[in-house]
């Protein structure tokens, strides 16, 4: 199989091909592994590949055969490294598979590698000093975005047409929106995040993934949904396939739109006149839209403390658990300024201030169940700005403490960590780009706690309606030929 036969289905388009017969599991990894070698060396999105395991006999899973790439965080796979980003844990091994990774192993999925994350994930660029700066295929002087943009740079390459992601504060809605993908954040609950974890940053952080076709995420998450044994909570299971809902109409539906972040900020000229486009667009599919002010229930200062405080504290007890078990010391040599100032940070978080930003979290939850009371569905823009130039992120970051790095990652994506908090699902699409510089510009829906059935047969209508599938970037393994 060529590349550019390869680059033009997406995942579910080549489970098909392998259950009848037309390509071969075997087929399929050589060409994903040439679109590797054609791509990385100009976005470096991957960190490392190996030998895949076994292939699973055709057809035995709905995406059996399908190249795969898991974030260097978050899953664990046996007998693999997982180093998330950072000197710190440099060389580890995972002992056994995570439930996630079983989950993905039971879709028929073949992982051959792992891609790039920001040290721990504590950022929104991927620009590690372990492993370097993950470029834009759209731009490569840009960033991909974080905390996972070497997911989001390998999809939107044509390396693998569907990728793991996680989120914390938009760390699979922001490479998205950078790369030109959908991505959607299932509901706080909605994937298991054990059996090492209950749950991480106090439940801000989801698994999901990144995908170049809303009927693949829609498929992928329909396997690997669900609690496991131990889980603290669980979502309301869909009343039908996630898969399924991608085949139905929304209906007619009431939207509001925030064009003006909570605190303030507002997006630039072309992502304003993006915003406006998806409104009109939204108007002709006969959707109701309307600007709208929400509260959070607590002011911005508050919120970005709280989180800082979280976040912060669930980071010093990570480093600490890694520094015991690599032996290695906790200072400039093993992690980055930025991750070295929250650890340093989340050491001075008290249990009671703690528990008051758990009831920050719980105020910001309410607040939003309540608008949801009245509406399906909040447009707003997944980001402000274009995706920044590299370095942007981190300028003067060495200056910054704990707080100031939160508070700057809620400056630089302010409509996303909301809904993290909240815990309710949010997606971001590519419904248009930018016509100066042909970027790609995402535009982020949010719904109600457990309904994330309701943004995909959305998604799937502006997919038909404004289709991005056409749009190709700069860096684009298609472009390359198997030799």
């Amino acid at each position: 199989m060529r590349i550019a036969e390869y680059v033009s289905f997406d995942a579910v388009g080549l489970a098909e091909l392998v259950a009848t017969g037309e390509a071969t599991t075997a087929e399929l990894q050589t060409a994903a592994r040439e679109a590797a070698r054609a791509v990385n060396p100009r976005i470096n999105a991957i960190v490392e590949t190996w030998p895949a395991d076994d292939a699973p006999e055709p057809g035995s899973a709905p995406l059996a055969g399908v190249p795969f790439l898991i974030k260097d965080i978050g899953v664990s796979m046996a007998g693999r490294r997982m180093e998330l980003g950072s000197r710190l844990a440099a060389d580890h091994i995972a002992g056994a598979d995570s439930f996630l990774m079983q989950r993905f192993r039971r879709a028929g999925l073949v992982t051959f590698g792992r891609t790039a994350t920001p040290e721990l994930a504590y950022g929104i660029t991927t620009e590690s000093v372990l492993h370097g700066a993950t470029r834009n295929p759209w731009d490569p002087q840009r960033s991909a975005g974080g905390s996972s943009g070497g997911a989001g740079a390998a999809v939107a390459a044509g390396v693998i047409p569907i990728a793991h992601a996680t989120d914390a504060v938009g760390s699979l809605r922001i490479p998205a929106a950078c790369n030109g993908l959908f991505g959607l954040k299932p509901t706080r609950g909605r994937v298991s995040m054990g059996p090492g974890a209950d749950e991480v940053f106090n439940g801000l952080a989801v698994h999901g993934s990144v995908s170049r076709t809303v009927r693949d995420s829609a498929t992928l998450l329909d396997l690997i949904r669900g609690p496991e044994p131990g889980d603290p909570y669980s979502a309301p299971q869909p009343s039908r396939p996630y898969a399924e809902e991608v085949t139905r109409p929304p209906g007619s539906l009431r939207i509001g739109v925030l064009a003006g972040a909570w605190g303030g900020r507002r997006a630039s000229a072309p992502v304003a006149d993006a915003l406006a486009r998806t409104v009109r667009l939204l108007e002709s599919l006969g959707h109701r839209v309307e600007e709208v002010e929400i509260g959070l229930g607590t002011d911005r200062e508050e919120f970005v403390l709280a989180n800082a405080r979280l976040m912060a504290a669930n980071l010093t007890a990570s480093v600490d658990e890694l520094a015991a078990a690599s032996g290695r010391p906790v200072d400039s040599s093993t992690l980055e300024p930025v991750t070295l100032a929250g650890y340093h940070y989340g050491q001075q978080v008290s249990g009671a201030q703690f528990v008051a930003a758990l009831a920050n979290r719980n105020h910001v939850a309410r607040s939003l169940a309540r608008y949801f009371d009245a509406h399906d569905m909040l447009l707003t823009p997944t980001l402000p700005e274009l995706p920044l130039p590299l370095g942007a992120h981190t300028e003067g970051a060495e200056t910054l403490d704990g707080l100031g790095w939160i508070d700057r990652i809620n400056d630089l994506s302010p409509f996303t960590m909301a809904f993290n908090v909240a815990g309710t699902p949010a997606m971001s699409v590519p419904v248009t780009a930018d016509a100066g510089t042909g970027l790609p510009i995402g535009m982020q829906f949010a719904a109600a706690y457990g309904n994330e059935g309701l943004l995909f047969r959305l998604a799937a209508q502006l997919e038909e309606a404004s289709p991005w599938s056409g749009r190709f970037p700069a860096v684009w393994a298609g472009d390359h030929a198997v030799r």
